[in-house]
């Protein structure tokens, strides 16, 4: 099987790499939603070695996935588990949450139903980091995120760049408060929560 690839975490695994390895400096099991091609997977697991990475992806993903860690991944790594936000969450005592690229792909309602799982299934995630394109009160922070929001709602009228401060009050209704944004390459943001 040819791995799946995307060039863009190529491009974005070392500038978030160098938050994680703060944000999750005390975490131990990190649940990746979103896993896509893997490969912030098994990079992530290689290099924050002190964690338990744990791949998760709607049922089409997970091949791909789960191919990239049989080859790459590090001794032991956990197999990707299935996870579509609208259905129940996986189980495990995960004290942390990844994910990247992917609010502004789920609909609106799929962004809200992530959330409630932090306040259901996923209680015990106490450090949340969030990475791709945000707005900024309903304004765009470039004219590439402008171009590139047209481009996602054409493809699909549900997809689109949503507001930071909008992923913010969602957070703070199940006890995160924004500790961090950092300012990342290619017109990006990663959100960094704690409760």
């Amino acid at each position: 099987m040819k791995l799946p690839f995307s060039q863009a975490c190529e491009n974005n695994k070392d500038p978030i790499l160098g938050v994680l390895e703060v944000a999750f400096a005390n975490a131990s099991q990190v649940l990746e939603v979103g896993s896509g091609t893997g490969q912030h997977a098994v990079y992530f697991a290689k290099k924050l070695s002190h964690l338990e990475w744990q791949a998760s992806d709607q049922p089409e993903y997970l091949p791909g996935v789960k191919a990239r860690i049989e080859k790459e991944g590090v001794p032991g790594q956990p197999l990707p588990v299935e996870f579509d936000v609208f259905q129940s969450g996986p189980d495990g005592q995960f004290d942390a949450l990844f994910t990247a690229n992917t609010c502004h792909i789920m609909p609106q309602e799929g962004v809200e139903a992530l959330f409630n799982h932090l306040g259901d299934k996923l209680k015990s995630v106490k450090l949340l980091c969030i990475y791709g394109p945000f707005n900024d009160n309903g304004h765009f922070t470039s004219d590439s995120n402008r171009a590139f929001d047209q481009s996602l709602r054409t493809r699909d009228s549900q997809m689109g760049i949503r507001d930071k401060q909008w992923i913010a009050k969602l957070a703070s209704q199940h006890g995160f408060h924004l500790k961090n944004t950092h300012t990342m390459p290619a017109n990006n943001q990663l959100l960094e929560f704690q409760r």
